[in-house]
């Protein structure tokens, strides 16, 4: 298997598709100002304590109050909440982590009112992104994650990860970070971390660390609250943190900052492998190039076709998500109707793995197979999920079919399930069901290339149109571009778009910047 990462940055959001064996297997698209992302740390202030819930509700900046209940205090949460206030009582000099005292761990059985206090400064790290009608959620346990490891600041333990199955490879890695990791600090080793050297660890090491430090001096400088002191890196090197491995072959990027940053963290954490980094610079969109774009389209919405026109149907709930699997007009199999619902079964339960990585859709999923009569057919459904399974990084549990023949999944939940509307209002009707005339469109945009030219005076730029309306004017040895760029200059370049509906246009100058030049009609 092998694996391509194609990062879409664009003038308000970066979009970044997952490719194995060219097939889209998870996308990430958030706007570039996106706040309230899963790993960020705060100060923030206590609103309300809840003590029915033994949970409060803090101040984050957020519309709606962020959710802390008692138990995710952390263990050491009385350490931070001393060292907190040893760090803001000098703001001119920073009170060292290593030599502050430990407290004595939170009681599991205590209580939030004997706790906290309305208005009193605790430091947070968000573990699940607003959802819905639901703030964000919080943890007082903060970490910072590496891709080897994971520093934990006032831990005191070296755990391994148990994925890692040689006790020999165990010892070696916990002795090795026991005698190089800081006082004060607990670390978690990852499974990437078998078999590396002391070197790379103990350089991660001091770069987590440096992170913990950088906090602290944020914390200590700043007087407003609630006030962003850590910022998790951009989704794009998340992924690349999490996932990036030997079976990585290209990243794909369009900007030349967040190539140089991307190749910067690759050349930090795997120096061989850095010229995997690519930075693209075709005229034509890059998810339309790799052929994301088409695959977004099919892959999103609430119909999936999948196999020998079998298909899925996805419906999302404020509870729970719902999936009913569909045999379609495929061709019965020969072998008989329990044959043939196995079939289709086993290629929904192929789609469905990919769907809940692709759409990151959390809580709890239930799927209504076609009813099957043999107990070992249902097994081998069963089974055959679970190994689907396998490369969701997500924490996940599955259940055998019931005897109603639903299959009933839980997946972890951090952020909100990716929704893409794969449905196209017409752009120039805007759903009215009456345009002008099709054929007088290519009119129209001459009407606005000479506006552009004449009248606002931008000589060159891009005009991003459907593929099929692309072809029409580039045809012929005497095109309409052609007719265009003599009469009105030859900087004028005309892109196919995917992302575009069939009458739908897009310009933009030569920074790549969009320029509107919609009419008052077309936006009533």
């Amino acid at each position: 298997m092998t694996s391509e990462v194609v990062i879409d940055v664009r003038e308000k959001e970066i979009s970044t598709a997952l490719l194995e064996d060219k097939n889209l297997v998870e996308y990430q698209n958030e706007p570039k100002q996106a706040s309230f992302t899963v790993g960020n740390i705060y100060v923030a202030k206590v609103k309300k304590i809840m003590p029915g819930l033994n949970a409060c509700f803090v101040d984050v900046g957020y519309e709606r109050d962020a959710f802390l209940h008692y138990l995710d205090l952390g263990n050491q949460f009385n350490s931070y909440s001393k060292y907190l206030k040893q760090v803001v009582s000098d703001r001119k000099k920073l009170y060292p982590h290593a030599k502050a005292s430990k407290q004595p761990d939170l009681k599991k059985d205590g209580s939030v009112q004997q706790t906290l206090t309305v208005g009193q400064e605790v430091l947070v790290q968000i573990v699940k992104e607003p959802i819905s009608t639901k703030g964000p959620r919080l943890t007082g346990e903060l970490s910072f994650a590496g891709r080897y490891l994971v520093l934990i600041p006032f831990g005191d333990k070296v755990s391994v990860s148990s994925k890692i199955k040689s006790g020999e490879e165990r010892a070696r890695l916990k002795q090795l970070i026991q005698s190089v990791k800081p006082k004060n600090c607990g670390v978690i080793v990852r499974t990437v971390a078998e078999g590396k050297r002391v070197a790379e660890l103990d350089t991660e090491l001091k770069i987590l660390a440096q992170q913990w430090e950088s906090t602290l001096v944020k914390i200590q400088k700043s007087q407003k609250r609630p006030q962003l002191v850590f910022e998790e890196t951009g989704r794009a090197i998340a992924m690349l943190r999490d996932l990036f491995n030997e079976t990585f072959e290209n990243v794909y990027v369009n900007d030349e900052d967040v190539f140089k940053e991307i190749k910067n963290y690759i050349t930090l954490i795997s120096p061989e492998k850095q010229n995997i980094v690519k930075l693209y610079t075709g005229k034509v969109p890059i998810f339309d190039n790799f052929n994301v774009t088409k695959q977004i389209k099919s892959s999103f919405g609430k119909t999936i076709n999948y196999k020998h026109g079998a298909y899925l149907i996805i419906e999302h709930t404020e509870a729970l998500h719902v999936v009913d699997v569909n045999s379609g007009n495929r061709s019965r199999s020969g072998n008989g109707q329990e044959a043939n619902a196995l079939d289709v079964n086993l290629g929904a339960a192929d789609e469905l793995a990919r769907q809940l990585r692709l759409r990151d859709m959390g809580g709890i999923i239930v799927v209504d197979f076609i009813d099957m009569n043999l107990a070992e057919d249902r097994q081998l459904l069963y089974e055959r999920m679970c190994k689907n399974m396998q490369n969701d990084r997500a924490r996940h549990n599955i259940l055998p079919l019931s005897k109603f023949g639903l299959m009933q999944i839980t997946r972890q939940r951090v952020r909100p399930a990716m929704d893409v509307n794969v449905d196209e209002t017409c752009p120039t009707c805007n759903g009215s069901g009456k345009i002008r005339s099709s054929i007088l469109f290519t009119d129209q945009l001459e009407g606005k290339i000479d506006r552009l030219v004449n009248k606002i005076g931008i000589k060159k730029f891009y005009l991003h149109v459907h593929p099929y309306v692309a072809a029409y004017i580039n045809q012929g040895m005497i095109s309409l571009k052609r007719k265009w760029q003599l009469k009105y200059g030859f900087n004028i370049h005309i892109i196919p778009s995917q992302k575009l509906a069939f009458l739908q246009y897009e310009f933009y100058n030569q920074e790549g910047q969009f320029i509107d030049m919609k009419e008052e009609i077309e936006v009533k």
